[in-house]
């Protein structure tokens, strides 16, 4: 009898997961799900392979009697090319398009240092629906620590130009007070800013993909989510160094992430250094939202992580928010009393530590003001309409008050021997806080309510870390003249955070800029500016945007800061090289055309080491039957991702043709 000829270990291992209906679809076993379950040493996979003499002795090793499952050595395995043939992967190894032992498979080990280093390509600001999905499929290479030599170094700036009230000009110089638009690779971007801005900027606001398994961050469940912290990281890390001592960084996310982001920004940025979670209204509680409610609450809101560097020393202002209900406690009207004199008693209120001089200075403020009763104030202005009775109150806050009781106070006015002799009057507290009162408070009560409380400091609230007041529909998506569609945030929001952080010329960021309203309102504020985009948004691009501030446009915070329009910002390019043939690639539409772009790549971009170009010639008829997908996908793998834009140590080399006025512009960007 002819001896059985015994099962190969890749047959056996196929056939043994071919019977767990996990891992296949359409009888096609799912690499990426076995992989999964092999990560998360899921119990029926481990019995299963337990089952196979031949597998349990390749793939667990005897360590003093135990058996111990090799993951990674499992994970190498199935990720074979072997494991999976087809035309395309037998094309690849064929010519040598593979990467060295374990690092094919650094996806799979979560050792990866820089993911996805050339653009989330597929999302649209903060998309976060199926139906915001661009057409462009989304190719990109996964590379290790020991592969990133270059691809952080600075990048040659082309394209330069000045926008302002005259329209677009060629730039003739870059200066230290510039405004900057920068369209290229955030990352890489990031990193060619640190050369000059590195510890300068004050603030920092992103608006990052939120990463909702909708989007093109999706190789599976289990690497999604650490993909993204990843893709977040690397940003984070180099944001971090371009901060000043005193520079704060906000981060825009919602349910998806927030919990993994903010631990991930305790470890960037330490957890000593975070300040608020803010939660803000970006939604109403209206249309195809609410027909889930009986599923789930509908969502709301969105988070602002809120984070220091190292030396923030608070507040520039709190931009307050008017509350639109009229307190009515508010109900006593000062005559004789004018904006100039709150003004000062303000001044007065808003010491940290208030002495005996502030008290005569409050009094003497005080002396001849009387106080009536609010309504027959009103009947004497013969004011009728609902409307504008509440209009008036809001105008005339600063001299309409309410009284509040505290006995600690009462205490220390009933103790003096001499209340001066007109209506209201000042004191200091045990604390050394100056307070108003009534003087004709009824001095036999034990908690008498004679304590002055202004309406001016009671309706206008301070938001706090609930941010519910700001309109987020409506009128905003016509904000600057520009649309995204629910990823477009409104300018009260940026407002609200330059007005509490920076001051007039402090420098802001965005590297997430999309359709510019960071921008917009920075340039608005008269705070210098730097925004990072790849994408192009036609028509609802931030240079589009921009070119409408500077006309004057009357949208979003126009009216509340007064803007007239006028300014500039200078536009710029990272240079692309192999960026560029991924672009050409990406719009291709049939094979003739990637037979074209080959032929300038063999010639002109930086291929990886690991092609052998003769070898591929050799093999071009295989090429040709591959389908256009594969073409493709292969075109854009034997790029060198190190090489994607031109670096400024390169500026000089005449292979990449760089003219002598980007040369200087560039010296004067690097300031060398």
């Amino acid at each position: 009898m002819a001896k059985q000829k015994k099962t190969s270990l890749l047959d056996e291992l196929k056939a043994l997961l071919q019977k767990d209906k996990r891992f296949t679809a359409e009888g096609q076993l799912l690499k990426n799900v076995i992989v999964e379950h092999a990560l998360k040493l899921d119990k029926d996979l481990i019995k299963r392979l337990l089952s196979k003499k031949q597998i349990k002795e390749h793939f667990f090793c005897d360590i003093d009697g135990v058996l111990v499952f090799d993951k990674d050595r499992f994970i190498t395995f199935v990720d074979n090319k072997q494991f999976l043939p087809d035309s395309y992967t037998a094309f690849k190894n064929k010519i040598g398009l593979t990467l060295d032992g374990k690092d094919d498979y650094i996806k799979e080990r979560k050792d990866v240092v820089l993911v996805w280093p050339y653009k989330d390509c597929v999302l649209e600001g903060g998309q976060t629906k199926e139906d915001q999905k661009r057409d462009e499929i989304f190719w990109n290479e996964t590379l290790a620590p020991d592969k990133i030599d270059r691809l952080t170094e600075p990048k040659v700036l082309t394209n330069f130009k000045r926008f302002d009230k005259d329209g677009e000009h060629k730039a003739s110089e870059v200066k230290t007070e510039d405004n900057l638009i920068i369209k290229g690779n955030n990352l890489l971007a990031l990193h060619s800013l640190k050369k000059r801005f590195a510890g300068k900027i004050k603030l920092i606001y992103i608006d990052p993909p939120f990463n909702t398994g909708n989007d093109d961050f999706h190789y599976n469940d289990s690497f999604n989510n650490s993909a993204w912290l990843v893709f977040m990281k690397n940003r984070l890390e180099v944001a971090k160094s371009l901060l000043s001592e005193d520079g704060v960084i906000f981060v825009q996310c919602d349910d998806n992430e927030q919990a993994y982001l903010k631990v991930l920004m305790d470890e960037v940025f330490e957890k000593e250094n975070f300040v608020n979670n803010i939660a803000v209204k970006m939604s109403e509680a209206t249309g195809v939202k609410m027909s889930h409610a009986k599923l789930r609450f509908p969502k709301l809101k969105e988070y602002l992580l809120f984070y220091k560097k190292r030396n923030f020393s608070g507040f520039t202002e709190i931009d307050k928010y008017k509350h639109p209900i009229w307190d009515t406690e508010n109900n006593t009207y000062l005559e004789n009393f004018s904006v100039e004199q709150r003004t000062q008693l303000r001044e007065l209120e808003e010491k940290d530590k208030n002495d005996e001089r502030d008290v005569e200075t409050a009094k003497n403020i005080l002396r001849n003001v009387k106080k009536v009763s609010l309504n027959e104030k009103i009947k004497s202005l013969s004011i009728t309409d609902c409307d504008a009775i509440q209009e008036w109150k809001f105008e005339n806050s600063y001299r309409i008050i309410k009284t509040a009781g505290a006995q600690s106070l009462a205490k220390i006015v009933k103790a003096k021997q001499n209340i001066p002799k007109q209506d209201i009057s000042a004191e200091l507290s045990k604390e050394g806080i100056l307070f108003l009162y009534f003087t004709d408070f009824n001095k036999t009560a034990k908690d008498p309510r004679f304590r002055v409380i202004f309406a001016d400091s009671n309706i206008y609230k301070h938001p706090c870390d609930f941010w519910q007041d700001i309109k987020t529909s409506g009128a905003i998506a016509n904000e600057g003249g520009v649309k995204l569609e629910k990823g477009k945030k409104p300018e009260q929001l940026l407002y609200r955070i330059i007005a509490m952080i920076t001051k007039s010329n402090d420098i802001v960021l965005d590297y997430h800029l999309g359709s510019g309203t960071t921008a917009a309102v920075a340039h608005k504020m008269g705070r210098q500016y730097i925004g990072i985009e790849q994408l192009d948004y036609g028509k609802n691009d931030s240079i589009v945007r921009l070119k409408n501030v500077i006309k004057g446009d009357t949208t979003g915070i126009s009216k509340l800061v007064n803007w007239q329009g006028g300014g500039d910002f200078v536009y710029c390019e990272l240079l692309k090289w192999n960026e560029a043939y991924i672009d050409k690639i990406q719009r291709a539409k049939t094979k003739a055309d990637l037979a074209k772009i080959w032929a300038v790549m063999k010639e002109k971009a930086h291929i990886s080491y690991k092609i052998n170009l003769k070898e591929f010639d050799k093999n071009a008829a295989e090429f040709e039957q591959l389908s256009f997908e594969d073409q493709q996908k292969f075109l854009l793998g034997v790029l060198d991702k190190n090489q994607l834009y031109v670096n400024y140590c390169d500026i000089d080399d005449t292979d990449y043709k760089v003219g002598e006025e980007d040369k200087k512009l560039n010296k004067l960007f690097y300031r060398r």
